[in-house]
């Protein structure tokens, strides 16, 4: 089977890694992160422009994408970069979301999605729900013509900068259970709903967001009362495979920084990248980083694939990803020595963005247990 990149996909990653080259270096993503908003509003109409938003939609969707492969592509050279804009939390979840379950007028937000002029922030993650997707204690009530939502949502990436969030509540059924939980499309400063922010240790903002008595329409609902996991599960698959791919690029940038110090560091009057012991590690970090690749591009195949056979894949893809990840991340910072943990130096962003992806959606732990699960059905 052949891997390589289609034409129009080389076409997309060799833009975007020539744009984020150019505009995105260590300086300019220091200032993104001690800003009040966290965000690029420049970086982020340049992606939109570039049509990198829009390669994470099909074209019915108003884009030109959106199959697993065209996720990889564009997440990849994220994480290569080290972007800290809410290229997921918009598009992968949000706007596939709304994609999925969306009836016309709320579809219609897509196209200010992939024109760069919408953020959306998915609230469903709770304090007690950990990374169970089936776990949501919100509650929706019919009140009237009116829903009233009342809970709490936790670390809601880009809650602050969204102007719709996508808040799960359960309007039936016990607190583990798939059915009965809805999706509602939430405004931004709706009277009822309170965010608390803060940044996040590997760049970007979340929120803690409080729903009390927060008074809907019903038409503010996507899809039918009750039965938008199976789509929550989709967009959670999706990001699964943007992190991992987004893991990748990060540790191809690691070990261009570990290549590059060892060539240039000198010891006892040479490279120190001459020493053998170093380079059996930097050996073995190149072997980790082809078998994370292979495990990418499984991921992205069996994305469209039936929820069991996607999930486990995916799975095995995540558990690798994060083991493999920590080992490069710990190679390239021990090489390194202090300098690696210096704000003004790359590495530092890198390795705490290749250390945190493990712990969104999922630790290796959870997405080991999940396979062994998956794998016995």
């Amino acid at each position: 089977m052949d891997f390589t990149l289609t034409e129009e996909r080389q076409m997309l990653q060799d833009t975007l890694r020539r744009y984020l080259a150019d505009k995105y270096t260590t300086q300019v993503r220091n200032g993104i992160l001690e800003s009040e908003t966290g965000i690029s509003a420049g970086i982020w109409t340049g992606l939109a422009d570039l049509g990198v938003i829009g390669a994470l939609f099909t074209e019915a969707q108003g884009g030109f994408g959106g199959a697993g492969f065209d996720i990889t592509t564009v997440f990849e050279e994220l994480g290569r970069a080290g972007v800290v804009e809410p290229v997921m939390d918009t598009a992968i979840l949000g706007g596939r979301l709304i994609a999925a379950l969306g009836n016309d007028a709320q579809q219609a937000l897509l196209e200010e999605v992939i024109g760069g002029t919408l953020h959306l922030a998915f609230a469903h993650g709770e304090p007690t729900s950990r990374y169970d997707l089936s776990r949501v204690e919100a509650t929706a009530v019919q009140s009237g013509d009116d829903i009233v939502l009342n809970g709490r949502k936790a670390v809601v990436a880009n809650a602050e900068a969204a102007g719709h969030l996508i808040v799960s509540a359960r309007e039936s059924g016990g607190a583990d259970d798939q059915a009965g939980i809805s999706l509602f499309l939430v405004p931004a400063g709706t009277a009822g709903l309170t965010l608390r922010g803060y940044p996040l240790f590997s760049g970007g903002r979340a929120a803690e967001v409080t729903l009390d008595d927060v008074r809907l329409s019903a038409s503010a609902r996507l899809g039918a009362a009750g039965e938008a996991y199976p789509a929550i599960a989709a967009a959670v698959a999706a990001a699964n495979v943007a992190l991992a791919a987004e893991a990748l690029g990060a540790m191809e940038t690691a070990t261009e920084l570990t290549r590059g110090y060892l060539m240039t560091r000198q010891q006892f009057g040479r490279p120190i990248g001459s020493f053998q012991a170093l380079q059996h590690r930097y050996s073995d970090m190149l072997i980790e980083l082809e078998q994370a690749r292979s495990a990418v591009i499984n991921a992205a195949g069996h994305l469209a694939d039936a929820p069991a056979q996607r999930d486990l894949q995916i799975a095995a893809a995540r558990n690798l990803i994060g083991r493999v990840g920590r080992l490069v991340a710990e190679e390239a910072i021990q090489m390194h020595g202090g300098i690696a943990m210096t704000q003004e130096y790359e590495l530092a962003h890198i390795a705490k963005r290749i250390v945190m992806t493990d712990h969104r959606f999922g630790d290796t732990d959870y997405h080991l247990e999940r396979f062994i699960d998956l794998s016995a059905a």
